[in-house]
């Protein structure tokens, strides 16, 4: 066990609507989709058309950029509907479920006697392999490469996030063995969790285990990769999300494809804020039909988190990887006199001007509002107050906006992903979309530099 971490910079969201701790069913979903924008920077190549019978584990399309990185059906039934956007881009892949509930069937050897190149094999041909990704970039992990580390991360600190210990505390057998899967692929593997608090995490086996405390950014998977194993040019680190962890182990138990998605519901306009027993891409209305919405103003629904969500409608599908789907009102109302400081001050703010500090830790209900328009990004210091690495987030953003990427290579390009700059959109009084800035440098790395 390695030394703990703690984590000074950064803010925390304190907001109505956390999740109970209670587990259900969700409703049956009778539709399920794949979308490819989840996986970013991935082109897809379809291998499937409508009226297609697949099993659990048929294969519907595979990465064009890596032709052995397979994405596959989470249910059996038929291929209903391949939705499509601007120049035949895909955007769904739909598969109405039936009553067969047949699955593709892998052999899995003993563990102990696979060496690293099978046990990339079994996860590649059997449609676990998008489960894991890398950094830099964030993107689709590339099974030709070898990581220095690999991260699983339990701690969290995003605005009414999940807690890890309740949503696998009946998948302790199957996250054990998802680790022991892991462990083959790398002589690093580092698991992280709540310092004050491991849970079950504590006694898992196979992994070097290390506390976390602090703030948010400090549950962001990028900030403790900088901390413990930070990512250089040509260096590699691959991350895993816990609940996909467990995936990986089940797969290897059983011989099947496991698309198991547990979704916390959140939000200030829930009425009974809990986590549901799901699958992955499972239709939104499905989560949403046995739960009050307050429908007295017109809401958000985001898949994910409020600062790094992406917005959906209630007709659309759940994300691959999210475990968080957040429900909050829309903001559409104008704010009279918002500007001054004893108006509204119950929203969370890192000033102290606002004096929202009077409020303790009452918890906030915020809507979607700006309350500003983009200004001109000036020098104040305030991003590095919520960016806990050792990199100048103001001049990387700006190296991003005029496409330097020597300079985006100098100025840590390859530590981050746009989720580690979401404290930046929400506290910087330039109202910057510091999030897309990042995905769009990226992109640029991408194409550049491969």
């Amino acid at each position: 066990m390695s030394k703990d971490i703690r984590i000074r910079k950064g803010f925390n969201l304190n907001l109505d609507g956390e999740a109970n701790k209670i587990l259900v069913d969700i409703h049956p979903s009778k539709t399920f989709a794949l979308k490819p924008a989840d996986f970013f920077s991935s082109t897809p190549k379809l291998l499937v058309k409508e009226g297609a019978k697949v099993e659990k584990g048929t294969p519907l399309f595979f990465a064009k950029e890596n032709p052995r990185v397979h994405f596959v059906s989470p249910v059996s039934g038929e291929v209903t509907a391949i939705v499509r956007g601007a120049k035949r881009k895909i955007l769904e892949v739909v598969v109405t479920q039936d009553d067969s509930a047949t699955a593709v069937k892998h052999e899995i050897p003993e563990l102990n006697t696979l060496d690293q190149n099978q046990t990339k094999e079994i996860l590649l041909k059997a449609g676990a392999w998008p489960f894991i990704t890398q950094r830099p970039y964030g993107t689709i992990a590339r099974p030709e490469d070898t990581p220095k580390a690999i991260f699983v991360s339990t701690y969290t600190t995003a605005p009414l996030d999940v807690d890890y210990d309740f949503l696998l505390k009946n998948n302790k057998t199957e996250f054990q063995k998802g680790i022991d899967v892991l462990a083959k692929l790398t002589d690093n593997l580092t698991l992280t969790a709540d310092a004050s608090f491991k849970g079950l995490f504590e006694n898992i086996e196979n992994a070097n285990i290390v506390g976390v405390s602090g703030n948010h950014p400090a549950g962001n998977v990028g900030v403790q990769i900088h901390h413990l194993a930070p990512v250089n040019a040509g260096e590699i680190v691959w991350v895993v999300n816990p609940e996909d962890v467990a995936n990986i182990g089940a797969l290897f138990m059983s011989g099947e494809f496991s698309a198991q998605r547990t979704v916390a519901l959140v939000g200030s306009s829930v009425g009974n804020p809990q986590y549901y027993k799901a699958t992955i891409g499972s239709s939104i209305s499905a989560l949403l039909e046995d739960n009050k919405i307050d429908n007295s103003q017109p809401n958000r629904f985001i898949n994910g988190d409020v600062l790094t969500g992406t917005a959906t409608s209630p007709d659309n599908y759940l994300g691959f990887y999210n475990n968080l789907f957040s429900i909050i009102p829309e903001g559409n109302n104008y704010r009279m006199f918002g500007w001054l400081p004893f108006v509204d001050n119950n929203i969370p703010s890192m000033s102290k001007t606002s004096l929202s500090w009077l409020f303790g830790k009452r918890k906030a209900k915020v809507n979607t509002n700006l309350n500003g328009e983009e200004r001109a990004l000036v020098v104040t210091g305030e991003m590095e107050k919520v960016l806990p690495m050792d990199i100048y987030p103001m001049q990387l953003l700006k190296a991003c906006m005029v496409q330097d990427v020597e300079r985006m290579e100098a100025l840590g390009i390859y530590e981050v992903v746009p989720q580690d700059f979401a404290l930046v959109d929400y506290s910087s009084t330039s109202k910057i979309e510091a999030q897309e800035i990042i995905k769009q440098g990226i992109e640029l790395m991408i194409k550049e530099e491969g």
